[in-house]
């Protein structure tokens, strides 16, 4: 049977200067490991790309112009049906007959969405709603008037 012995300590006593690394630079530095960062990806660290980031190099994807992006500024119709009387108080809303009329463009919000409960017959203009808003505000006698078509559901 083989003789199990206890490994010697690799524990260093007292100060060395390279800790069991050699001549003096050696295990310090950036060297040691190839490089800071991706240095190398395409010379010595090749086979680690090919295994772990096949797609590290070349162009991926499509980023459309900022200019074009709709950022969504998003209002659901329970809190237009709490501030609708406070609105037409401000000027931000308008009554027609028995409808409370409000263009969230003059909010500032180009969205309608549908969380919360809506009691009031409400006329909204927006640019987008999701089909639930339209829903609910229908269901409670109102009216929305969707500038552009949404596709997305609630």
């Amino acid at each position: 049977m083989v003789v199990r012995r206890r490994k010697k300590s690799r524990k260093l006593r007292g100060r060395t200067r390279t800790m069991g690394w050699g001549r003096i630079g050696q295990h310090r530095k950036s060297g040691s490991r190839g490089g800071f960062g991706a240095a190398g990806m395409h010379k010595h660290m090749w086979t680690w790309v090919v295994k772990y980031a096949p797609n590290w190099f070349g162009k991926h994807g499509f980023q459309r112009p900022p200019s074009i992006v709709l950022e969504p500024l998003e209002v659901n119709v329970g809190f237009l049906d709490e501030v609708a009387e406070e609105l037409v108080e401000r000027g931000l809303a308008s009554r027609e007959g028995d409808y409370i009329v409000i263009d969230l463009r003059r909010l500032g919000f180009n969205k309608l969405l549908g969380r919360g409960r809506v009691t009031r017959k409400l006329r909204i203009i927006a640019p987008y709603a999701t089909e639930k808003a339209v829903r609910k505000v229908e269901e409670a006698g109102g009216e929305v008037v969707v500038l552009a078509r949404q596709e997305s559901s609630g």
